[in-house]
């Protein structure tokens, strides 16, 4: 054979690494090429394949928790979107029937106001039925503009089929569930003080509160004891002067409400006579503890204390209303009244605060609430008739002031309720509502029940936070003055305010009519066409129910609909907000109709924030939009982003982050076109060995994917997707890239073609690229698939409807321990080291011109004696010599007892394995070639290898 031939023959070997078959499938420009793969998928119908791979198949059901359909989708719709997908994919991966059924929340103000935008108000320009109309297609418009950009970033799911709110048998469905709850007592009319937006017009759900700052008024306001014989006779002294019991507040437009003043049973107070050298000094009731603060803040100087008593001393004491005077209130015990800020005296006002109606229950207060919808006092207020709350909070402290009723005012910055979409302030104000009682028939301790016993929490503190809210909340207002929502069709009678009697059967009558019209078929019939002629004794209610009954209702009107789907769901998933929303919601109405949770397990995913940890929003500018980073990175680098985050935490976002995603899925594409490149030619049915016949480095990378299979197998069980992406790139870094790779590129570009040493390799790749396509399909969907069909004789057509691989391991004992290949990689890290030092010192010019000599101790020396002239090929370098310790020889090294000493090699350079040896040039047929060589080429009985 001729030198050129020779130097042609190399270069086919080493042309495997870039085959154009190989480059052409698994080239650049992902973005465009993503997009073209999911038309072509969509087409054929993928996800019912995968469907059609489980049937029969034990379920696993993730329930969808439905976005809004409101706009384009930001990077938090992302996170949930493809951590939803990933555990999907990987389930079906364990081989569970696992449907994915996406759904969206339709209803509600956001959409009543985009419309009022385009059409104007309901009632002004058009009619309501035009105007839910047009609602309903402003939500189709937004629910394909979502679905357009969740199809786009990989995530399977019955996109053709999804679940509206709006869909007619869904709103019907609602309807259905609302008439159970009712059926099973918890739900009741009553005038509470709820969340009111003024801006909204509406009551709100408590997940559609914020606190943000909030600059008010505080203001100490003194009551007048009415009758003080009757103090005095309580205390046990005489009392003579006026004696004013002081309060705080920072809504002084509620006093016009006040019912009452409370206390606590148990506090100690105190009746002082308040002193100033330039004042006139006053008697003072305050809790003790405040006294001080107190009457500093009040100006005076110095106070003597004339009785100290509880609180429950002055319980029915009646109180002259500070405004209103032909008003008097009584004192009333309530456990709510604290000691530590203030005066130790509460304001109540029932009809302007939770914990104010909650107490005049106890006592039979009036719930009174004198402000409009609009925020404007009602005709049939005691004072400010006609005023705006905010106008009058100024006149009402003038008044105080004016008749000495004013101890203190301060302007304070402190943390208040807002709307979550006008971000203004709300107020609490009592109206005629409807609810579902957390304790009438027990919701709220079986809830508390449930997710003591029932539910697996991911992560675990997502237990805690429910936990807490729930035992906190209140009773859920379900009823809106809204337009574009699911109607509550109840009746009720005009005089005694019961439900009709056949409100189970009219229930039904409704949900019928809604099946066939939609929620119009309700609202625009008149109730004589439901109940007869009882319509003259009841009246129809016209409110809507909050949206997040509608969702908070979709395992009754979605899982136990859907055939594919289970009621109760395996999972759950949303982010931390849904504590106080779709969670809290799904778990009170199931409890209420099924007595359980809607779901086994619930997990829980943090907030993006940009890289200096603030929440991304536009007044900052610092959003980042997924469609920008599936242009840049595509839907793959995105997806990485989210799996390598964890998501138990907040998720930080930025180009930093980013460019270390992309890195380490560069990591993994190039590893895995290294896999699929060095397969070419390979035929599994002829060319594959049986495991126990591979080389001794094969078997042990074959032990080692093994173990990371698990490894992985494990964390996707776990949700611990970060864990995956680790598990992944560190195989990539260390095992294949840094170890198994390097060393076997020489027998795949020197032995002969059809040789059993090339194919111990090949059959090794092959195991690993047919495992490590399945580890990365469930997070790199597009990168998986693209390669999958590359894979030598593969006959699934998607990696998707595969399971995980068996991956093949030596049944016999290895000639080299899996510890004895840790210590060789061990040792090839630290003689790395002083090759890399020789190389800048140009003592060498590359590895395979060098020449190692090694001082091992006893135990290394057993295992690098092990491997005999195969340990070059381990240290990818000419000639390796192996010598029993000697410390004054070489140099020392990281490893303890091992000294290393690196020179060039004795001898020539190869021209067709470059390695640098002594018979180089010796072999007169073949000049400028090494005898390994020479048994190498096609003519060449080929070389055995044992070990690498």
């Amino acid at each position: 054979m001729s030198d050129k031939q020779t130097t042609e023959n190399a270069v086919d070997y080493k042309a495997t690494l870039n085959l154009p078959g190989t480059e052409f499938a698994m080239k650049a420009n992902l973005a465009v090429r993503e997009a073209k793969w999911l038309e072509e998928w969509y087409a054929d119908n993928i996800y019912q394949q995968i469907r059609a791979s489980r049937i029969g198949k034990k379920k696993y059901v993730l329930h969808d928790g439905p976005p809004y359909a409101n706009g384009q989708i930001h990077l938090g719709h992302a996170v949930n979107k493809v951590l939803k997908d990933i555990i999907i994919k990987s389930r079906i991966m364990d081989g569970f029937d696992a449907p994915y059924v996406p759904g969206w929340d339709c209803h509600g103000l956001p959409i009543e106001l985009k419309v009022e935008e385009k059409i104007g108000k309901v009632g002004v320009k058009v009619d309501a039925s035009t105007f839910r109309k047009a609602c309903r297609e402003y939500a189709y418009t937004q629910v394909e503009l979502q679905k357009k950009d969740f199809v786009r970033m990989g995530v399977f799911g019955d996109w053709d089929n999804p679940y509206l709110t709006m869909n007619f048998q869904q709103e019907a469905n609602i309807v259905r569930s609302l008439g159970e709850i009712a059926k099973a007592g918890h739900i009741e009319p009553g005038l509470k003080p709820v969340n009111w937006c003024l801006d909204c017009g509406s009551s709100l759900a408590e997940a559609e509160v914020e606190y943000e700052d909030k600059k008010s008024d505080a203001i100490d306001v003194g009551f007048s004891v009415v009758d003080l014989a009757d103090l005095s006779a309580r205390l046990g002294i005489t009392v003579i002067d006026s004696t004013d019991i002081v309060i705080w507040t920072t809504t002084p437009w509620t006093l016009p409400a006040n019912q009452a003043v409370a206390l606590h049973a148990d506090i100690d107070y105190q009746l002082v006579k308040a002193i100033a050298e330039n004042k006139v000094a006053q008697n003072l009731i305050l809790a003790k503890d405040l006294v001080q603060s107190a009457t500093e803040r009040y100006g005076f100087e110095s106070f003597e204390v004339l009785a100290d008593f509880t609180g429950t001393k002055l319980e029915n004491l009646q109180l002259q209303h500070p405004l209103i005077g032909d008003r008097q209130v009584p004192v009333i015990l309530g456990e709510h009244v604290i000691a530590t800020s203030g005066t130790g005296a509460v304001h109540t006002a029932p009809g302007h605060g939770v914990d104010d109606y909650k107490v005049g229950l106890l006592y039979n207060l009036k719930v009174e609430n004198p402000v409009g919808g609009n925020g404007v006092y009602l005709p049939t207020s005691p004072i400010f008739a006609g005023e705006h709350i905010y106008k009058a909070n100024p006149k009402i402290i003038a008044t105080l002031t004016d008749c000495n009723k004013l101890w203190a005012h301060v302007v304070i910055k402190h943390s208040y309720p807002h709307c979550w979409r006008h971000k203004t302030p709300i107020i609490f104000r009592a109206t005629p509502q409807w609810f579902i009682s957390m304790d009438a028939k027990g919701l709220r301790q079986n809830a508390l029940n449930a997710i003591e016993n029932d539910i697996n929490f991911v992560p675990d503190w997502g237990k805690n936070r429910i936990q807490s809210m729930i035992e906190g909340r209140p009773d859920w207002c379900i009823s809106r003055q809204r337009t574009w929502g699911v109607p509550i069709p109840f009746f009720v009678h005009k005089d005694t305010n019961e439900l009709h009697p056949r409100t189970p059967e009219l229930i039904e009558m409704v949900a019928k009519l809604i099946e066939q019209e939609g929620i119009d078929g309700w609202y625009n019939r008149d109730a004589s066409e439901f109940i007869g002629a009882d319509a003259e004794q009841y009246n129809a209610v016209r409110d809507t129910l909050d949206v997040w009954f509608d969702s908070g209702t979709t395992h009754f009107a979605v899982l136990r609909e859907r055939e594919e789907l289970t009621d109760p769901a395996d999972l759950y998933l949303e982010g931390s907000d849904q504590h106080r929303g779709w969670f809290q919601s799904s778990l009170l109405t199931s409890i209420a109709i099924n007595k359980r949770a809607p779901y086994k397990g619930l997990l829980t995913h943090g907030f993006v924030v940009d890289e200096k940890g603030r929440k991304m929003s536009k007044s900052l500018g610092n959003i980042i939009a997924p469609q920008d980073i599936i242009k840049d990175m595509g839907a793959d680098g995105l997806r990485f982003w989210i799996a390598s985050a964890d998501y138990r935490y907040e998720m930080t976002a930025g180009k930093e982050i980013f460019s270390r995603a992309s890195d380490g899925y560069r990591r993994i594409r190039n590893t895995l076109r290294f896999l699929l490149a060095n397969l070419n030619g390979f035929k599994p049915s002829t060319d594959a060995l049986p495991v126990d016949q591979l080389i001794a480095l094969d078997q042990y990378i074959l032990q080692r994917a093994s173990d990371v299979q698990k490894t992985i197998q494990q964390a996707y069980e776990d949700m611990n997707f970060h864990i995956v992406t680790n598990a992944l790139t560190n195989f990539c870094i260390n095992d294949l890239g840094g170890f198994y790779l390097d060393i076997i590129k020489d027998r795949q570009y020197t032995t002969k073609a059809d040789s059993a040493a090339r194919h111990s390799a090949q059959t090794a790749l092959y195991h690993l690229v047919q495992a490590f396509v399945r580890w990365m399909a469930p997070i790199l969907t597009f990168t998986a698939q693209e390669a999958w069909p590359l894979i030598p004789e593969q006959s699934e057509k998607y990696v998707f409807t595969t399971e995980w691989y068996d991956i093949p391991v030596a049944s016999t004992a290895n000639v080299v321990s899996e510890a004895e290949w840790q210590t060789l990689i061990l040792v090839k890290s630290a003689v790395n080291k002083f090759i890399e030092a020789a190389r800048t010192a140009k003592t060498v010019g590359s590895n395979l011109s060098a020449k190692v000599e090694l001082w091992a101790n006893a135990e290394l020396k057993a295992v690098l004696d092990n491997l005999g002239d195969e340990l070059r090929f381990v240290l990818i370098t000419s000639q390796v010599i192996v010598n029993a310790f000697d410390a004054t020889q070489g140099e020392a090294s990281d490893l303890e007892g091992l000294n290393v000493k690196v020179s060039a090699a004795d001898g020539e350079k190869c021209a067709r394995c470059w390695h640098v040896l002594p018979d180089v040039n010796t072999h007169h047929e073949h000049p400028g070639l090494c005898s390994r060589c020479i048994i190498n080429l096609p003519t060449g009985q080929g070389e055995e290898r044992k070990y690498a």
